[in-house]
């Protein structure tokens, strides 16, 4: 959804210019680190608190307290956007991870904001401020009102909130995420007035708007001669495109229970020809197995399915939580559903990691456990993998709402926070198949370019294309 989240491979000195102007914003801000008020004033609160208290929500008048006490008079930089604090309660990227940009069959419904594909002028405080109020308020979607989707913050996921700000979670992550825009929208017309604008409309036009028909394009054209396509962190309207320009080919598979305010779902796309019936879903039978491993509707699809020549196959897709810890739980749990003599073909993100650490599940930890629970991966039938063969390479740029995870440009070979990571697997059973060959690709040709960033111009995802060729062993005779 926003253009400007990870470093990019870019060769337009524009670009360049722009995003180490943002990051010098943001880590030198000086004199330019004014008050909150100056860029979101008094009155543009006073008009949301009164259209907070018309749509019925409790609370405005105590957030209202929290506005005169507190954030009016914060610094915008060191008291707003790199506070730690206001990071690890949610109270800006939450809004913006819901309201961002909303996904309907007639399109995409965006909100006013600097990081987004908003086509809207926002030229001046004055003008993002009205074009706001309209969104929140008085643009309806998927049967409700914007201001509806937001969702409460949970204490229990995110401790650093006070018991106060847990109950009042609604306004005030409205009133964080208004100042969270406003901030931005100041900060991109004081350091590039005349330029940002134009080049966010180049970006989202090869990251965003044709996103899913360059997606689509790099499958038929480049993967089309699969007989198994695993996608993740697919939005429901991608099943409806997808299904118009392969449904001829592939059954596009998604999982009963997708969740249409979240919508990022694991997909499977079958070949007709080597799949011609139809498969059956499992997934709700895996997940009941699962106790608080974190999994979120739409984040696992498991089916069962006949080849052409009758053989019985278990198909999954699965995108893990960012830190990888719901992989193995759930992978035990789809082994110990899977019907006896099914061959099993599974595609996942495992959001594994090169380098094990505390809270973090390694990669190499992985490949041990599920060799030890006699399955392969693209990585072989042995223990050990390499480790470097990594899938993700990219890393955040500071002009997006998690500055904790921002990396600066000369840092992103070493910081923490790049992603460069082994993160995606194929997994199948070693009994019925046997590995021929394996690659990555973040060009959509077939090619890995080591040490290149990615998302790109031309490769359009954060992850890389994970592919495996397998030979189908022989049937054994009982």
């Amino acid at each position: 959804n926003n253009p400007f989240e990870y470093w990019i491979t870019h060769d337009d000195k524009a670009y360049n210019k722009l995003m180490s102007d943002v990051q010098e914003f943001v880590s030198n801000p000086g004199e330019r680190d004014v008050i909150v008020e100056e860029v979101f004033s008094d009155q543009m609160w006073d008009s949301l608190s009164k259209k907070m208290k018309d749509v019925g929500w409790a609370g405005v008048d105590e957030v209202d307290k929290m506005w005169k006490d507190d954030f009016r008079s914060r610094k915008i930089v060191g008291g707003f956007l790199t506070d730690a604090t206001l990071g690890k309660k949610r109270l800006a990227s939450m809004p913006d991870r819901v309201t961002n940009t909303i996904r309907t069959e007639n399109g995409n419904v965006m909100r006013p904001t600097v990081i987004n594909c908003f086509s809207g002028d926002l030229g001046t405080q004055e003008k993002w401020f009205k074009e706001w109020m309209e969104f929140m308020f008085e643009t309806r979607v998927k049967d409700q009102m914007v201001y509806e989707t937001l969702l409460p913050i949970k204490r229990s996921k995110y401790p650093a909130l006070s018991e106060d700000e847990e109950r009042l979670s609604i306004p005030l992550q409205t009133l964080c995420g208004a100042i969270f825009d406003a901030i931005l929208v100041h900060m991109m017309n004081s350091i590039a007035p005349t330029t940002w604008q134009p080049l966010r409309s180049e970006l989202c036009a090869a990251l965003n708007s044709q996103k899913d028909s360059r997606t689509l394009e790099i499958l038929e054209r480049t993967y089309g001669d699969a007989d198994v396509l695993f996608v993740q962190e697919a939005a429901s309207a991608f099943v409806k495109t997808a299904s118009a320009s392969l449904g001829s080919k592939y059954h596009i598979l998604a999982p009963a229970s997708m969740d249409p305010k979240r919508d990022q779902n694991s997909l499977v796309f079958l070949c007709k020809k080597r799949f011609p019936s139809t498969a059956s879903e499992f997934t709700d039978e895996v997940l009941s197995s699962l106790s608080k491993a974190p999994v979120a509707n739409g984040d696992l699809y498991a089916a069962t399915v006949f080849d052409s020549s009758n053989r019985p196959f278990v198909v999954a897709s699965f995108h893990g939580d960012t830190n990888g810890l719901a992989t193995i739980p759930v992978t035990d749990a789809l082994l110990e559903k899977i019907p006896e003599n099914h061959k099993l073909l599974f595609g996942l993100d495992a959001n594994t990691y090169e380098n094990e650490r505390e809270g973090y599940q390694g990669a190499a930890k992985y490949q041990a456990f599920i060799v030890d629970k006699g399955l392969g991966s693209q990585h072989g039938v042995d223990s050990s993998m390499d480790v470097k063969r990594y899938t993700t390479f990219n890393a955040r740029t500071y002009l997006q709402p998690q500055l904790n995870k921002a990396v600066a440009f000369d840092e992103r070979y070493t910081n923490i926070n790049v992603d460069r990571n082994p993160k995606d697997f194929i997994l199948y059973t070693p009994r019925d198949f046997e590995l021929v060959d394996t690659g990555r690709d973040n060009t959509g040709e077939r090619t890995y370019t080591e040490d290149m960033m990615f998302p790109t111009l031309k490769f359009p995802s954060d992850h890389g294309v994970t592919a495996a060729t397998l030979r189908l062993l022989p049937r054994r005779r009982v």
